[in-house]
């Protein structure tokens, strides 16, 4: 097994027959599932765990991402877990023993008006409190940084300057979430494929199982990842969460040799782009702003980053469009994650990521891991509990963080 790669969704996991019980079932067998099982099984030696996919490993919003990572958020709360989850970046190549392409190329955040300046600025400052690497570039320095970019004054929006993030970058997605789940399954994690949740059970406000296209499953503890239908399945067991659900979607060009040297990202434009590691560039946007499940989303927001993209880089001009995609994404109110407890004994949500959600995948599998095992937070997600609605100590990075990507 190890010597094969998975390059398709044809590539499937040694599938078992669902025992009839479980010490935890994971929902949902996408990054931050499988982070969250081989956490608990490598660090709380939780074996007896079942992750459940309705698909395949994967097959979800982890295969219809654009493979950033980052930890240059403002928030105190922002820069401790995405700088966490930075770290167990650097070193997963290594203990998961796979070479998912983690390629630290760096990201720039480019700032068009005074505002963008002065906002970024204070970023990169607050970054720099928090121990993030964090630069702010002028643009000369940002010309040298990424050679193909415009930063003439003849355009709609002059580059003005980037905050620069050089341990940022990006890796191959479908890889990371193999990785995990090899890891996870070799320490006993049963890995259930094509394995729909149609229910949750519960005795009283306590969880007793679930209910799958494959029978029922008896666990006291289920903790969903399902991203993009989070609300959905909470909603089985009677919970209902402060989210909505948006298509995201990005595109990918042609092959073409190594012109774009690192990852570089606009808010005013709305455009981010990387190259990836066989030569495709990689550009996406913002999610579609109507609610909905579809995994295609509106032209025109294609057409407006396509068009961003072609300012910031004339030698974009003649690429050609190879694909497009969506995935759905589940937002929050403040753009930032829930990681958290529930009222109902035993049921736990790692939701609401937005676009964040592969930048923070082992730091989200780390503290929900955690969580579940000892019905209390981590110290880094204790902030993204679900009583902050309540509260309204609120993690505002829609506006703060340049771009939420």
């Amino acid at each position: 097994m190890a010597d094969l790669l998975p390059e398709h969704p044809d590539f499937l996991w040694r599938n078992p027959e669902p025992k009839s019980s479980y010490d935890a079932v994971i929902v949902g067998g996408g990054g931050h599932g499988l982070a969250t099982a081989y956490y608990l099984a490598k660090n709380h030696g939780m074996t007896n765990i079942a992750v459940l996919e309705r698909g395949w490993l994967a097959g979800g919003n982890m295969a219809r991402n654009t493979t950033i990572i980052r930890s240059n958020y403002l928030w105190d709360e922002s820069a401790g877990i995405y700088e966490h989850s930075l770290k167990l970046w650097e070193q997963l190549p290594e203990e998961l023993d796979y070479d998912f392409l983690f390629s630290q190329r760096g990201v720039l955040n480019l700032a068009h008006t005074l505002g963008d300046v002065r906002e970024s600025v204070r970023r990169v400052e607050a970054n720099k409190l928090n121990g993030v690497d964090a630069e702010w570039l002028d643009p000369q320095q940002v010309k040298e940084v990424c050679p193909i970019i415009n930063i003439g004054d003849n355009i709609r929006y002059p580059v003005m300057g980037a905050t620069y993030q050089p341990r940022a970058g990006i890796a191959k997605h479908d890889h990371v979430a193999w990785a995990f789940a090899r890891k996870a399954d070799e320490m006993g994690v049963d890995i259930i494929q094509n394995c729909e949740v149609t229910g949750i059970l519960k005795e009283g406000n306590r969880i007793v199982g679930v209910q799958t296209s494959r029978g029922t499953i008896h666990t006291p503890k289920v903790a969903l990842a399902a991203a993009g239908h989070s609300s959905v399945v909470a909603g089985m067991a009677g919970v209902r969460l402060p989210i909505q659900s948006h298509p995201l979607q990005a595109l990918v060009s042609e092959l073409f040799e190594p012109v774009h040297p690192t990852v570089v990202m606009s808010n005013h434009v709305h455009v981010y782009v990387s190259q990836a590691h066989k030569g495709e560039l990689v550009m996406g946007a913002g999610i579609d702003a109507y609610n909905g499940y579809g995994q295609r989303g509106a032209f025109h927001v294609i057409e407006e980053q396509m068009a961003a993209a072609v300012e910031l880089f004339p030698i974009f001009a003649r690429a050609h469009l190879l694909r497009t995609w969506g995935g759905i994404v589940d937002t929050t109110f403040d753009a930032s994650p829930i990681v958290s407890k529930t009222e109902v004994d035993g049921l736990y949500v790692n939701c609401g990521w937005g676009t964040g959600g592969f930048k923070g995948t082992p730091g989200a599998g780390f503290t929900y891991a955690h969580t579940i095992a000892n019905d209390e937070p981590h110290a880094l997600n204790k902030p993204f509990a679900l009583d902050r609605f309540e509260t309204g100590r609120l993690i505002d990075e829609h506006g703060a963080a340049a771009v939420a990507h």
